[in-house]
């Protein structure tokens, strides 16, 4: 009887913890992912929900409002989206490439750190999450301004003559993208570079490799999956990032998230706006599933050679 109580507990046991964060997933994800894709073929209209049902029933039996007129829209006025289609994919590319270069050799150094001082590390490295974004964005502000610290600083030094403006350009962008986003490339590239065996970096040494040769054909190769992981979480987000270019960037610096923004708020077009955003998600996920396809199959095709 024990044993059968033991058994049923642990069959139920594991669906309760596979079901709950599945649940989790449609609730928050899966479902607003499926009225955002229904939005995005309707039509806008004045009033609260601002667009109309995609479908029901009224006076006159079945009805339905099915349109694909918001992404002729787009289509037709591509011109207004490309150009911010192709500063986010510019921006975060870039962004993500300075988060891998500063965020590498942290990662390497905590990762070969002793263990009692690992610990003090990561929470330096988490420490900015636990104060808001926005607090740091302003802080960055203050010391960007014309008339902020590092402005001052260098006047005070002699090495400028005027300030330089540093505000509402790419650096100003860059730099809040690096503050907001470096922990999450460290992290994946941590949790990679701690798991590799230093017994190859002491055999190819003896063998005469040079610490350039050991980096560039072991260690690299051996993360190669953190780097990976750390430049997704740091790519995906900052495509659709709208707070950071907002407040540090200019006319020049205008991201997809500015356009999502006006478009459900200002012009309260919310069929245009939800077109938008899946089609930024199409574009965004869409490399991320064909690799792991691709990985699949060669996977398969490994295992039957």
């Amino acid at each position: 009887m024990g044993d059968q109580i033991q058994r049923l507990l642990y069959h139920y046991g594991r669906w309760f913890i596979i079901g709950l964060p599945l649940l989790w997933l449609m609730l928050f994800f899966m479902f607003p992912l499926l009225e955002m894709a229904q939005v995005s073929f309707t039509e806008a209209r004045r009033g609260i929900p601002p667009f109309k049902p995609l479908w029901g029933f009224g006076d006159d039996g079945f009805f339905t409002n099915f349109t694909l007129g918001n992404y002729q829209l787009i289509y037709d006025f591509y011109e207004d989206y490309l150009g911010p289609a192709l500063n986010s994919l510019r921006i975060a590319f870039f962004s993500t490439l300075f988060c891998l270069f500063f965020a590498y050799p942290m990662a390497y150094w905590i990762a070969r750190s002793p263990d009692d001082m690992r610990h003090i590390l990561l929470i330096l490295v988490l420490l900015p999450f636990w104060t808001s974004s926005l607090l740091r964005m302003y802080a960055l502000i203050g010391l960007l301004n014309p008339n902020g610290f590092v402005n001052g600083m260098l006047l005070w030094l002699g090495v400028i003559d005027t300030p330089i403006p540093m505000m509402q350009t790419d650096l100003s962008v860059y730099l809040g993208m690096l503050l907001t986003y470096l922990p999450l490339m460290i992290l994946p590239l941590y949790a990679t570079l701690t798991r590799l065996d230093h017994s190859l970096h002491e055999a190819a040494s003896d063998l005469g490799a040079s610490s350039f040769t050991i980096f560039f054909t072991i260690t690299i190769p051996l993360s190669l999956s953190g780097i990976i992981a750390g430049c997704l979480l740091v790519f995906i987000p900052a495509v659709g990032e709208f707070v950071i270019p907002a407040l540090l960037g200019g006319p020049d610096q205008v991201m997809l998230g500015k356009v999502l923004w006006t478009e459900f708020f200002r012009n309260r077009d919310w069929p245009v706006a939800a077109a938008i955003a899946l089609i930024l998600m199409v574009i965004v996920t869409g490399p991320i599933i064909y690799m792991r396809y691709v990985d699949r199959g060669e996977d398969a095709e490994g295992e039957r050679a």
